[in-house]
C-alpha cells in the first residue's frame, strides 16, 4: 500500500479557510483563490487533493460541482471532495463532475447501511468515509456529526469494523481536538485504527505540523495525510511533504 498527500482546501461562502477544532466561530481566512492554489498544487506535483464544502458540511447539499469541475478538468487532480453528502443522488452528481472519491461523513455515522449500500453501488475505491473523531472522559472515541456539533451516540470502535467488512477501502480520520491545531497528529489514535482495520487505507488528518509529522504518520501504518493550516502557512514545504510518497513501502 502507497502513501498519499492530500493537500486540503476547506472552502467556505468561496473563500478558502481553517477552522480551528471544528470550529466556525474560530475560522482564519486565507482568500478567495481555492483554483490557482489548486494549479499551484498540482505544479508542484502532488497527485491528489481533499476539497471540502463547509457551508454544505452543516446545511446540506454539496455546493462546489463548478470549482470541483474546473479543479478535475483544468488542473489534472484527482480530487477527493465531500461536505454535506446526503443522498445517492449527491454522490452521483460529484462523481460526475469529476472527483475521484466522494467523502462522506456525517451519515456515515448517522445511516451506515446507506452507506453501505453505496459502498457495493459505487465500489470501494469512490467512497471515502470519513469518521472524524472525540476522545470522551471514558476513553472512547466518539463520532460527533453535524459539523461536529452533536453526538450521534456512535464510537469509532464499533463502526469501523462494520465498514471494513462492507469493502470499505479509504477512512479519513480527523482527532477534532488537534485540526487546525497544529499540534501534531495522534499517533496512537492511527496506530490503533491501522491495528482495528490493516486491510483499510487510512488518511491522517489534524494537526500535521511538518514534514516529521508526515513521516511519523506513515510509520505508524497510515497511507496518507491530509495537509492543511501547515501548507496554507508554509510551515510545511509541498516538496519535502510529497518526498514521502517516493520512499518505497
Amino acid at each position: 500500500m502507497g502513501f498519499t498527500v492530500y493537500p486540503a482546501l476547506d472552502i467556505r461562502n468561496g473563500r478558502v479557510v481553517r477552522l480551528a477544532q471544528g470550529d466556525y466561530a474560530r475560522q482564519t481566512d486565507y482568500g478567495d483563490d481555492p483554483l490557482p492554489r489548486a494549479g499551484a498544487f498540482a505544479a508542484g506535483g502532488v497527485r491528489w487533493m481533499h476539497l471540502v464544502d463547509l457551508d454544505a458540511a452543516k446545511a446540506g447539499g454539496y455546493t462546489l460541482l463548478p470549482l470541483l469541475a474546473a479543479i478535475a478538468r483544468g488542473t489534472g487532480l484527482r480530487v477527493q471532495t465531500g461536505g454535506g453528502v446526503r443522498s445517492r443522488e449527491d454522490v452521483a452528481r460529484i462523481l460526475d463532475a469529476g472527483a475521484a472519491r466522494v467523502v462522506v461523513g456525517s451519515l456515515a455515522v448517522r445511516e451506515p447501511e446507506t452507506v453501505v449500500a453505496w459502498l457495493a453501488e459505487f465500489g470501494g475505491e469512490r467512497i471515502t468515509v470519513a469518521l472524524d473523531t472525540r476522545q470522551d472522559a471514558d476513553g472512547r472515541w466518539k463520532l460527533p456529526v453535524h459539523g461536529w456539533t452533536e453526538d450521534a451516540g456512535a464510537d469509532l470502535d464499533g463502526l469501523l469494523p462494520h465498514y471494513q467488512r462492507a469493502g470499505l477501502r479509504h477512512l479519513l480520520c480527523t482527532d477534532i481536538a488537534r485540526d487546525g491545531m497544529l499540534s501534531g497528529p495522534n499517533l496512537d489514535l492511527y496506530a490503533h485504527l491501522h491495528a482495528l482495520a490493516p486491510g483499510v487505507a487510512v488518511q491522517a488528518s489534524g494537526g500535521v505540523r511538518d514534514a516529521d509529522d508526515v513521516r511519523n504518520a506513515r510509520q505508524v501504518g497510515c497511507a496518507g495525510a491530509v495537509l492543511g493550516r501547515a501548507l496554507l502557512e508554509g510551515r510545511l514545504e509541498l516538496a519535502d511533504a510529497l518526498a514521502q510518497e517516493a520512499l518505497p513501502c
